[in-house]
């Protein structure tokens, strides 16, 4: 079985695949204090909770927005299974462009999540990330991934906010029920949730403009549930896009060898 590690700011995502179905996935937090031993620990209660064995995995696939963790995953995946993970770079022939002045400085997160989603509509997809920032990537009709926009994440802004304000309570996000607040609670639900939607909206219509197509939309990460349903741009929700784009880039190196 291949293991897809996605390692991100806030949350580290596993899933194993069998063939071409998830058979199983988890979620982390990532803590960038713990060491190979520490995670590797954590890993074998999950597995076990599974009834997997670590001997069941054959190869290894990491991307990493978070450098001094590629290094202990690295040193995890030798330890612990044996072998060398897959690690997605620049130079990498992936079979899609990355136009941007820089492509070194794009998220390998974003990059699978391209791969993943293009993968699925073979068209102009808009990839929108809804993590510790919200993220939008656009993809061409020939599956060329040409740039992003990145904006502050939901429960960044919303900290940020109560941080600030010192009159204002912490509020459990969940779908306001009108725009309009009677009280602090709805309000702020209100302006938060509703906000986000004006936000993603309106950049995922000048998205569209720019890439000259009625682009598909994908959403992912953990809030993408939050925000999904209130808008009717977003027509899909995959929460594990970057471990299926994993799965694609390992797919694509095994033909190229």
């Amino acid at each position: 079985m291949l293991l897809c590690i996605d390692i991100g700011n806030t949350n580290i995502k596993l899933g194993l695949f069998q063939n071409n179905e998830m058979k199983k996935h988890w979620r982390i937090a990532t803590d960038q204090s713990k060491l190979a031993d520490e995670y590797a620990v954590l890993m074998t209660q999950l597995f076990e909770i599974d009834r997997i064995n670590f001997k069941e995995v054959s190869a290894i696939a990491i991307s990493s927005v978070v450098p001094p963790l590629k290094l202990i995953f690295v040193e995890l995946c030798q330890r612990y299974f044996d072998l060398i993970p897959l690690m997605y770079e620049p130079k990498m022939n992936i079979g899609m462009k990355i136009n941007t002045d820089y492509p070194a400085e794009v998220g390998s997160d974003l990059i699978m999540n391209a791969l993943a989603a293009f993968q699925k509509y073979n068209s102009a997809v808009i990839i929108v990330g809804f993590g510790t920032a919200t993220s939008f990537v656009a993809v061409s009709e020939f599956g060329d991934l040409e740039g992003v926009a990145i904006a502050p994440g939901i429960l960044t802004s919303a900290d940020s906010l109560f941080r600030s304000a010192s009159a204002l309570p912490q509020v459990a996000l969940s779908h306001p029920k009108v725009a309009i607040g009677k009280n602090t609670m709805d309000s702020m639900r209100s302006g938060i949730v509703f906000g986000f939607v004006g936000l993603v909206e309106s950049i995922i219509r000048k998205m569209k403009i720019e890439l000259g197509s009625d682009a598909h939309v994908i959403a992912t990460g953990g809030l993408a549930q939050l925000i999904a349903p209130e808008t009717n741009l977003i027509e899909f929700v995959e929460p594990n896009l970057a471990l299926i784009g994993l799965k694609r880039l390992y797919d694509i190196h095994c033909r190229n060898e």
